[in-house]
Protein backbone atom coordinates (compact mmCIF):
# COMPACT_ATOMS: atom_id res chain seq x y z
CA UNK A 1 0.00 0.00 0.00
CA UNK A 2 1.06 3.48 -0.71
CA UNK A 3 0.51 6.89 1.00
CA UNK A 4 1.08 9.92 0.04
CA UNK A 5 1.54 13.19 1.98
CA UNK A 6 1.47 16.65 0.62
CA UNK A 7 3.46 19.70 2.38
CA UNK A 8 4.33 23.13 1.24
CA UNK A 9 1.02 24.97 0.37
CA UNK A 10 0.12 28.31 2.23
CA UNK A 11 -0.57 31.77 1.53
CA UNK A 12 1.44 34.16 -1.00
CA UNK A 13 1.02 37.10 -2.85
CA UNK A 14 0.70 37.28 -6.90
CA UNK A 15 4.27 36.67 -8.55
CA UNK A 16 5.32 34.92 -5.95
CA UNK A 17 6.76 30.90 -5.77
CA UNK A 18 6.07 27.93 -3.56
CA UNK A 19 6.99 24.11 -3.45
CA UNK A 20 4.97 21.87 -2.98
CA UNK A 21 6.47 18.30 -1.69
CA UNK A 22 4.90 14.80 -2.03
CA UNK A 23 6.58 12.20 0.36
CA UNK A 24 5.10 8.81 -0.58
CA UNK A 25 5.64 5.66 1.85
CA UNK A 26 5.51 2.04 0.67
CA UNK A 27 6.90 0.38 -2.46
CA UNK A 28 6.59 2.40 -5.43
CA UNK A 29 7.26 0.05 -8.77
CA UNK A 30 10.06 1.03 -11.84
CA UNK A 31 7.08 1.48 -14.02
CA UNK A 32 5.22 4.46 -13.10
CA UNK A 33 3.65 8.27 -13.64
CA UNK A 34 3.79 11.15 -10.54
CA UNK A 35 1.61 13.60 -11.03
CA UNK A 36 -0.01 17.04 -9.69
CA UNK A 37 -3.65 17.78 -9.38
CA UNK A 38 -5.93 20.91 -8.55
CA UNK A 39 -9.16 21.40 -8.18
CA UNK A 40 -11.57 24.24 -6.89
CA UNK A 41 -14.99 24.33 -5.63
CA UNK A 42 -17.33 23.30 -7.89
CA UNK A 43 -15.15 22.45 -10.68
CA UNK A 44 -13.57 19.46 -11.63
CA UNK A 45 -9.94 18.17 -10.61
CA UNK A 46 -7.50 19.05 -13.13
CA UNK A 47 -4.18 17.94 -13.96
CA UNK A 48 -1.22 20.57 -13.34
CA UNK A 49 1.57 18.15 -14.60
CA UNK A 50 2.87 14.61 -14.41
CA UNK A 51 5.93 13.07 -15.70
CA UNK A 52 5.95 9.23 -16.62
CA UNK A 53 8.71 6.94 -15.73
CA UNK A 54 11.94 7.46 -18.48
CA UNK A 55 9.60 10.25 -20.00
CA UNK A 56 8.95 14.52 -20.15
CA UNK A 57 7.18 16.33 -17.89
CA UNK A 58 3.59 17.12 -19.19
CA UNK A 59 2.20 20.44 -18.10
CA UNK A 60 -1.48 22.23 -18.41
CA UNK A 61 -0.91 24.77 -20.72
CA UNK A 62 -1.79 27.22 -17.62
CA UNK A 63 1.04 26.48 -15.58
CA UNK A 64 3.66 26.32 -18.78
CA UNK A 65 6.74 28.13 -17.96
CA UNK A 66 6.13 29.02 -14.38
CA UNK A 67 5.71 25.41 -12.86
CA UNK A 68 8.38 22.71 -12.90
CA UNK A 69 7.60 18.37 -11.83
CA UNK A 70 10.69 17.13 -10.23
CA UNK A 71 11.50 14.05 -8.18
CA UNK A 72 14.07 13.10 -5.92
CA UNK A 73 16.30 10.48 -6.63
CA UNK A 74 14.44 7.91 -4.95
CA UNK A 75 11.04 7.22 -6.13
CA UNK A 76 9.72 8.25 -2.41
CA UNK A 77 9.71 12.08 -3.01
CA UNK A 78 8.65 14.60 -5.84
CA UNK A 79 8.19 18.07 -6.20
CA UNK A 80 6.05 21.11 -7.61
CA UNK A 81 8.06 24.42 -7.95
CA UNK A 82 5.18 27.02 -8.55
CA UNK A 83 6.93 30.30 -9.57
CA UNK A 84 5.21 33.33 -10.67
CA UNK A 85 1.73 32.67 -8.99
CA UNK A 86 -1.50 34.46 -10.04
CA UNK A 87 -4.47 34.31 -8.37
CA UNK A 88 -6.40 31.94 -11.01
CA UNK A 89 -3.38 29.38 -9.45
CA UNK A 90 -5.26 28.94 -6.18
CA UNK A 91 -7.05 25.97 -5.42
CA UNK A 92 -6.49 22.71 -3.67
CA UNK A 93 -3.38 20.81 -4.77
CA UNK A 94 -3.00 16.82 -4.75
CA UNK A 95 -0.48 14.62 -5.78
CA UNK A 96 -1.18 11.26 -7.15
CA UNK A 97 0.63 7.57 -8.38
CA UNK A 98 -0.20 5.46 -10.65
CA UNK A 99 2.26 2.35 -10.78
CA UNK A 100 1.76 -0.61 -12.74
CA UNK A 101 2.19 -3.85 -10.66
CA UNK A 102 1.62 -6.80 -11.91
CA UNK A 103 -0.42 -5.74 -15.15
CA UNK A 104 -2.41 -3.29 -13.16
CA UNK A 105 -2.15 0.15 -12.62
CA UNK A 106 -3.10 0.87 -9.26
CA UNK A 107 -3.84 4.78 -8.00
CA UNK A 108 -3.17 6.78 -4.70
CA UNK A 109 -3.68 9.82 -3.90
CA UNK A 110 -2.56 12.67 -1.28
CA UNK A 111 -4.84 14.59 1.26
CA UNK A 112 -4.64 17.46 -0.68
CA UNK A 113 -2.80 20.76 0.50
CA UNK A 114 -4.52 24.73 0.28
CA UNK A 115 -2.27 27.10 -2.15
CA UNK A 116 -3.77 30.92 -2.45
CA UNK A 117 -2.23 33.49 -4.39
CA UNK A 118 -3.56 37.16 -3.29
CA UNK A 119 -3.93 39.88 -5.80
Amino acid sequence: QVQLVESGGGLVQAGGSLRLSCAASGSISSTNIMGWYRQVPGKQRELVAAIATGGRPNYADSVKGRFTISSANARNTFYLQMNSLKPEDTAVYYCNVKHRVSGIWPEYWGQGTQVTVSS
